[in-house]
């Protein structure tokens, strides 16, 4: 565990030392070296499933992916933001290096925490360098309506959980995940306890988000920079996966009769969000949307409580993770030319940057979850625990699959086919770098097919 929060931590220093010149080589450098190092937790060798444990961390085949696309997710956002930053003094910038480092602290803290406090803890902590991002280096001004909604949206879910869980330490003993799972289950029968299993899971389905408590994420993802976009939605989202996973072995008769009204409601917004994503005008809201969507389908998949519903979930979260980060710095990257979110004003754009193109195309078809790409893999899984689950989801599964192709095909062509807008008169050629990017989201998404036992969990 050491061997990557020790270099994480020393990249601070690092940032605040350097000469201006080298800042973005030497972090995006060190950064890397990080990202390459955490390979190693993918050499699971122990029987029980927990390996690396120490007093206060530990890392199984549910944590692990997700720790890795924590690692490697820092590069790609130092990468993607030095255009965006080359303008701002350059204490600022070490500031926002900064931020997104502690960030992945943070969030390594929380996915390798074996205290369900310690957890709770670091999923609040993730909350204070995010609002930084957003209402610092957002573009617009409603950046500080996006950043309340946010706070208040993830506070209000999660302070149910604080009570939930100190009722559980003073039922159980313990809120250690390695022994919680051999414990007796208590009968939960009074109303009492039907609040407790909801005050467990509302702050993890605001975060994921579920439907009807979606308002803050469209909001925050559209005003964040770059590199907020990006970490919102590859890895503060999973965060709510990971935690109901997690939660749901404590909470074992009652999720049987209290997940309906949320895997309906979960359902509902697959379908709610691809038809609300057909008639966006802005790139970027369009992308939130759909990760609302795509989310929705692995709430289903998480409170179906099988094994292939599990399984699915945490393949659809990593590939997912990977989609939509890319799609974002494709967004960015025409926004860094033309100036404008709005489709209807940057069309056309294959006639101008042919190669950046050929990048939209390959992640639209891993958006809409076409082979060879492991969101196609997760997506089966999830549908097919759905369908097994009741036969009723297989309307509301079908029309979202539906859509979601639709709406992908949809973005593709209005941003890219077409006749060139007159009003773009000169735009600047793709860089190098920018390639880099796509190339280092895409390449480990096609990698992973060859081998998915790395992230398909427990199922392993």
């Amino acid at each position: 565990m050491l061997k990557i929060l020790i270099p994480t931590l020393m990249l601070l220093p690092m940032i605040w030392m350097t000469s201006a010149k080298w800042l973005w080589p030497t972090t995006l450098l060190h950064s890397l070296m990080i990202a390459l190092t955490s390979l190693y937790w993918l050499k699971n060798l122990s029987e029980t499933g927990w390996s690396t444990l120490n007093m206060y961390m530990a890392t199984d085949s549910l944590s692990i992916p997700l720790l890795i696309l924590t690692c490697w997710l820092l590069p790609l956002m130092i990468l993607a933001s030095q255009n965006h930053l080359s303008t701002e003094p350059i204490n600022r910038q070490r500031m926002y290096i900064t931020l997104l480092t502690s960030l992945q602290m943070f969030l390594i803290l929380a996915f390798s925490a074996t205290e369900i406090i310690m957890f709770y803890i670091m999923f609040e902590a993730t909350l204070i360098p995010t609002l930084f991002l957003i209402t610092r280096w957002g573009n617009q001004t409603e950046r500080l309506n996006a950043g309340t909604y946010f706070l208040f949206y993830t506070l209000a879910g999660s302070l149910p959980l604080l009570v939930a869980l100190l009722l559980l330490q003073n039922n159980m003993g313990t809120l250690s995940l390695l022994t919680l799972q051999y414990s007796n289950y208590f009968p939960l029968s009074t109303y009492a306890d039907k609040l407790w299993w909801a005050g467990c899971l509302l702050a993890f389905l605001v975060k994921m988000p579920l439907y009807g408590v979606h308002l803050w994420l469209p909001k925050a993802h559209v005003e964040a920079p770059i590199a907020g976009s990006m970490i919102l939605a590859a890895i503060l989202l999973k965060l709510g996966g990971y935690g109901m996973m997690r939660m749901m072995i404590m909470l074992e008769p009652l999720t049987k009769e209290l997940s309906y009204p949320f895997i309906i409601f979960a359902l509902w917004g697959l379908v709610m969000t691809a038809s609300i994503c057909l008639r966006q005008t802005d790139l970027k809201s369009l992308i939130a949307y759909s990760s609302v969507g795509h989310m929705g389908l692995v709430i289903g998949g998480i409170l179906t409580q099988t094994p292939w519903g599990f399984t699915g979930a945490l393949i659809l979260m990593i590939a997912h993770g990977l989609t939509s980060s890319a799609l974002f710095c494709l967004a960015n990257t025409n926004y860094e030319r033309t100036h404008s979110r709005t489709m209807m004003l940057m069309r056309g754009l294959q006639m101008a940057l042919p190669l950046m193109t050929s990048w939209w195309f390959i992640t639209n078809l891993a958006n809409l979850a076409l082979p060879p790409f492991p969101n196609l893999m997760g997506e089966l899984m999830l549908i097919t625990s759905l369908f097994n689950w009741s036969w009723w989801t297989l309307a509301l599964t079908g029309m979202g699959t539906l859509l979601t192709a639709a709406y992908s095909l949809y973005m593709f062509l209005m941003t890219q086919r077409g006749l060139l807008p007159t009003h773009i008169i000169a735009l600047d050629p793709s860089h190098t770098r920018e390639h880099l990017l796509m190339t280092l989201h895409l390449m480990p998404l096609m990698l992973l097919i060859l081998k998915p036992s790395l992230i398909w969990g427990w199922a392993a």
